[in-house]
Formats: C-alpha cells, sequence, structure tokens
C-alpha cells in the first residue's frame, strides 16, 4: 500500500503576500500537500505573540488567479495554533516557516515571528523548521532558499526529531551554485547594540525609532550560526524549547539544601 504524501503547513512572519513564502510553498508541493496559512500583514519581530483580546478572521488569499491560502488577522504564532486547532482536518505532518527576509541567527531568534511559528509547531508535538535567507531585500530571489528547504524538509520527515526540538534554517543571500553546503551548527552569541533616535511626529509629539547594530563577538565559536553564513553555507541548528539552566539548578538545590527557605509571612507582611 503506498503511503499518503504528507501535509505541511506553511506559515511566515512576513504576510501571506511576500515572495518568501511563495517560492516556499511552491518548492515543498514536491513533497506532499501544502496548506499556506499566514498573516495577512507584516509580523516581523513580533516573538511568540498571541491574539487573546480580539477576534481572528481567516480570509482566502487568491494568487495569480488561484486560491494559494488562508490570510489571518493574527500573529505566525496564532497562525499555527488555528490551524491546527480549527482549519486542518487533521495535524500536518510537517510546519515549514518562511522563507523569512532577514537572517534569524543567535540572539534574533528570540524575536523572530518566523521561528516562534515553528516553535509552536514543536510546542504542538509536529515536526517543524524555520527558514530565513541572510537579506533584508524583500525581492531578492529565494529559490536556492527554497531548494535547501526542500532538502532539509525531505530530511526532517525522515528522521526521528527529539520532542521538543526544531530545525533553525538560514540560507546565504547567494546563487545556488555559490553556497558551499549545509553545515549543521549551534545559536550563535551575536547580539543588537541598539538606540532609539529620538524625533518629533507631524502632530509635534515626541517619538523614539529604534536603531541596532548587529555585533558578532571577534571570539565566536567556530560552529556557530553566523559564522556559517558569513562562510557561504547553509546553517541548520536544532533548536530545544526548555529553558531551564540545569548546571545553575544543581547549584542551587545543592547550595541550599541544609538552609531552611519557608518564608516568615507574618514578619514578611508587617514589615511591608
Amino acid at each position: 500500500m503506498a503511503q499518503k504524501p504528507p501535509t505541511i503547513l506553511v506559515v511566515n512572519d512576513d504576510g501571506i503576500f511576500s515572495n518568501g513564502i511563495y517560492a516556499l510553498a511552491k518548492a515543498l508541493s514536491a513533497l506532499g500537500t501544502v496548506v499556506v496559512v499566514a498573516p495577512d500583514r507584516q509580523q516581523s519581530a513580533v516573538g511568540h505573540a498571541l491574539t487573546v483580546n480580539a477576534p481572528l478572521r481567516v480570509t482566502p488569499f487568491h494568487r495569480d488567479g488561484t486560491l494559494f491560502g488562508y490570510a489571518v488577522n493574527g500573529t505566525p504564532a496564532d497562525c499555527v495554533k488555528l490551524a491546527v486547532n480549527k482549519l486542518l482536518p487533521a495535524p500536518p505532518d510537517l510546519v515549514a516557516s518562511g522563507i523569512n527576509h532577514g537572517a534569524n541567527t543567535a540572539a534574533n531568534i528570540l524575536y523572530s515571528g518566523t521561528v516562534s511559528a515553528a516553535t509552536e509547531g514543536m510546542l504542538l508535538g509536529i515536526p517543524s523548521m524555520a527558514v530565513s535567507v541572510d537579506t533584508l531585500n524583500e525581492s531578492f530571489d529565494c529559490s536556492a532558499a527554497a531548494h535547501y528547504a526542500l532538502h532539509i524538509a525531505r530530511m526532517l520527515l525522515s528522521m526521528d526529531l527529539p520532542r521538543g526540538t526544531f530545525l533553525n534554517v538560514n540560507v546565504p543571500a547567494l546563487p545556488l551554485d555559490d553556497i558551499r553546503g549545509i553545515r549543521f551548527t549551534r545559536q550563535g552569541s551575536a547580539y543588537w547594540r541598539d538606540t532609539y533616535v529620538e524625533m518629533q511626529d507631524p502632530q509635534g509629539h515626541t517619538v523614539y525609532w529604534i536603531k541596532g547594530q548587529y555585533i558578532i563577538p571577534e571570539n565566536e565559536a567556530p560552529d556557530a550560526d553566523d559564522i556559517a553564513l558569513r562562510q557561504g553555507y547553509v546553517s541548520v541548528t536544532p533548536i530545544r524549547y526548555q529553558l531551564t539552566d540545569e548546571a545553575l539548578l544543581h547549584s542551587l538545590r545543592t547550595r541550599y539544601a541544609h538552609v531552611d527557605l519557608t518564608v516568615d509571612t507574618h514578619r514578611t507582611n508587617a514589615q511591608s
């Protein structure tokens, strides 16, 4: 009996109208049935936000005269939760988020709506991946990133990914023939050095606009995600949701093992 082709949920944070999501959906259609559920507007850097104080609306979205997917007036994480819980007849076999314009490496992982959509898929027990290309040029040709996304999706569907882990993929902004291959990497330690530019809006009110410089430390680990990108490789990083600092947890339990940590609530209330 032939195996049923997988169902793939495609989402992003740049909006359902972006070139990146179109390239990703088109590439992954070679694997199975693709269902696109994505924000109806730009949702970059919203992290793992969910819409809880307003209803979500789902609108069919057409591209080139045919149904491309469903636009949602919510966040990337909203799109995954809504699709899995209500819009799809059964959970998908894969959640693929992207292709995002702008690398999601190091500290960017914490802010990224693209990565958060994959995180939500992982939390729901579905093999998931986030795919980004290392350029902010929204008209950039994503065909090379889509080519690697298809290859990595095949890998992901064939492997026994540990529960609580997803793959974060970053692709250099290079032609396909210039990309040197895939490297399995760790999340790097690069960070943003932020400043805020103060200015006046047309009504004369003071407003602030964030401006940042991305800093890759000189002593960055050679197997870090940003280093692989700089060297022309596709970076594939397994990311875990578990955030507990196990070493510090053990240290705290050991240090305070014989200390009475009961809080005297009567004395605390009196002091306050």
